[in-house]
């Protein structure tokens, strides 16, 4: 396993014209993002639908996904969800499913208070040998963890690394890897000699976002801050809607992989495909559909 740092793609779900999970689909989109700039994948993440998947989809697409990668490339598998006996027993699964650490996410809907997220990431914790990296994303889960909130959960063993996706809370974390979980604070985290990102614009623009990881290592943050610039554009148009729905448009129009999702996500309205086709072709990335 290598490092919880680099270029993270956390990597959509194909699905098949009847619903379920095109594992064929889903094997060539890996081998892909790894051939593009990725350094390691998160399967069964929030861009993953993992909301929409069962616990057997999650294992079967982990299980297809390892296979095509083989054992040395960093394979994260979401298994964090509202209810910890639940997370407790995915975190399992995926550990005997080949996963080298787990994404564990802040239970959302129950709004736990501080105690209570201690407790939960202490029993998911207790479940692996293998890294936890804590997921804090409060634009979906509605509950924050502090910056010093998440350092005293970095005290549980096995606690290692925290993709942070509050953007206003983005800073050196003691005993954690800080990951930018949103594409735009991606220099940014590398800027201040953060870990890395797990990101959705590696899909379309790993090479780019690899190399800005590599100018920022070789001490030439300015050039990787124009490659930056040139982006922009392609991150905001993965806003216009909600993720992953532009990302799949997106995917669908370089054929990549189908654009077929799972309700509630539904694909985009002509107005916000226009927008992601504007951006692709603004990086010359000519859309094929």
């Amino acid at each position: 396993m290598t490092d919880l740092g680099g270029v993270l793609t956390a990597m959509a779900t194909p699905f098949d014209p009847d619903g379920g999970v095109d594992h064929g689909a889903a094997a060539k989109l890996a081998a892909y993002l790894l051939e593009n700039g990725s350094d390691g994948l998160v399967v069964a993440g929030s861009t993953g639908e993992a909301a929409t998947l069962d616990d057997e989809e999650q294992i079967a697409l982990l299980r297809t996904v390892r296979s095509e990668v083989g054992e040395d490339v960093l394979l994260i598998c979401g298994s964090g969800t509202n209810d910890t006996r639940h997370s407790v027993n995915l975190t399992r699964a995926a550990d005997e499913a080949g996963a080298d650490a787990m994404l564990v996410v802040t239970p959302y809907y129950v709004k736990p208070n501080p105690a209570g997220i201690r407790a939960h990431v202490e029993a998911v914790a207790a479940a692996t040998e293998k890294p936890i990296v804590l997921y804090n994303i409060p634009s979906r889960v509605v509950v924050n963890v502090s910056p010093a909130e998440l350092a005293e959960l970095a005290e549980i063993d096995n606690v290692l690394a925290v993709k942070q996706a509050n953007s206003d809370e983005l800073e050196p974390i003691d005993g954690l890897a800080v990951l930018a979980g949103n594409d735009e604070i991606f220099l940014r985290a590398l800027e201040l000699g953060l870990a890395g990102g797990i990101l959705v614009a590696s899909h379309l623009v790993g090479p780019q976002l690899a190399e800005m990881r590599d100018l920022v290592d070789a001490g030439e943050p300015e050039r990787a801050r124009e490659i930056d610039a040139t982006l922009q554009d392609l991150y905001s148009a993965l806003g216009v809607t909600t993720n992953p729905m532009p990302l799949k448009a997106a995917l669908g129009m370089l054929g990549i992989c189908s654009e077929r999702m799972r309700l509630p996500m539904v694909p985009c309205d002509e107005g916000q495909r226009a927008v992601v086709r504007a951006a692709l072709e603004r990086l010359d990335m000519p859309a094929v559909a």
